[in-house]
């Protein structure tokens, strides 16, 4: 398989560089026997008693800070992954990097030292505890292709509204269309929810590095799936429903946690790779946003409702009109018949 397989052209002005004013308000293409354009709206009515929902309820930190070299020279620097109290893996940028056993300087007198770097990443050691003062100090880090600065709104909608552990530098963006009414609605339809975490990095904006999409590897991301999460994946599945990844992070965390070939509690690390051909083993359908061309999302994608299906979806939304990318519109995908 090559990246460019996995191409679409996409004009500029579809990408979503703001949320719609409500959370439902977005467009649904359900992908199914044929393409329908819904509402999300419409999601409890392609719902059915006995699905579960699974969500990832991983907070988005505000993890874009601005600094000061040492040396003088003006950096950002952008939390990938809290380490414990005080200490984090991040990217800084600037003119030129910062070397191991300098410091950043921060608001408030706070500063990290530079401990090491590995490749992008930098290894930091704050001298305050650094969830709080970024709380307090940092900004949104809204994904790169908005081409924007994060604004007071943005705390607010690029945030699930069922999150509670934080620790993701990224929104899990199929989430964002629920509001609170939406959550009930699919209640009233017969359908119960269960929770993961996984914590979305920064590496899913990076792009693939190697035509040869088997040559990638994906950064690691922290997950939970727990017992009772589990049990309702294994009871819906033995009761004859479906079990529905709310977002391509909750079908990692998932699939992870049944890579023994049965779903068992798992808290660790996940690099997993999705690929066609890939065997699907938690989940009948999934809901998600649109992903960026050849990128590794839409390869998931692709692996569980059909490459070429999910192409020509692809092209049935920019015909349409859609909005792309996480601030857009939604899919619902069942699995490609056969497969």
């Amino acid at each position: 398989m090559q990246i460019s397989d996995f191409d679409y052209a996409l004009p500029v002005e579809l990408i979503a560089r703001y949320p719609t004013a409500e959370r439902r308000a977005s467009r649904l293409l359900e992908v199914s026997d044929d393409l329908h354009d819904r509402q999300f709206s419409e999601l409890p009515s392609l719902l059915r008693p006995g699905d579960l929902l699974v969500f990832n309820d991983t907070r988005v930190i505000h993890a874009r800070l601005r600094a000061r070299k040492d040396t003088g020279g003006r950096c950002e620097v952008l939390v990938e992954r809290l380490q414990g109290d005080a200490d984090a893996i991040a990217q800084v940028r600037a003119s030129k990097s910062p070397k191991p056993g300098s410091r950043l300087l921060f608001a408030d007198g706070v500063s990290a030292a530079v401990t090491g770097r590995e490749g992008e990443f930098f290894t930091l050691a704050f001298s305050a505890p650094l969830l709080p003062f970024l709380e307090q100090h940092g900004e949104v880090p809204l994904p790169p292709y908005l081409e924007r600065e994060a604004e007071s709104a943005d705390d607010e909608r690029y945030q699930t509204v069922y999150a509670r552990e934080p620790g993701a530098v990224a929104a899990p963006t199929a989430g964002l269309h629920f509001d609170e009414d939406m959550l009930r609605e699919t209640e009233a339809a017969g359908a119960r929810h269960a929770f993961v975490t996984l914590h979305v990095g920064a590496g899913t904006f990076q792009a693939l590095r190697h035509e040869d999409v088997e040559a990638n590897r994906l950064h690691s991301e922290r997950l939970v799936v727990d017992a009772e999460c589990c049990e309702l994946v294994r009871s819906t599945r033995e009761a004859g429903g479906r079990v529905i990844a709310v977002g391509t992070t909750s079908v990692r965390a998932l699939e992870t946690a049944a890579c023994s070939g049965t779903i068992e509690p798992y808290a660790g690390e996940t690099d997993l790779f999705v690929l066609p051909g890939y065997e699907f083993r938690t989940i009948d359908a999934m809901i998600t946003n649109f992903h960026l061309p050849q990128s590794s999302l839409l390869m998931l994608v692709a692996a569980f409702a059909g490459t070429d299906r999910i192409l020509d979806a692809y092209r049935h939304a920019v015909e349409k009109s859609y909005r792309f990318f996480s601030y857009g519109d939604s899919m619902f995908l069942t699995p490609e018949q056969g497969a």
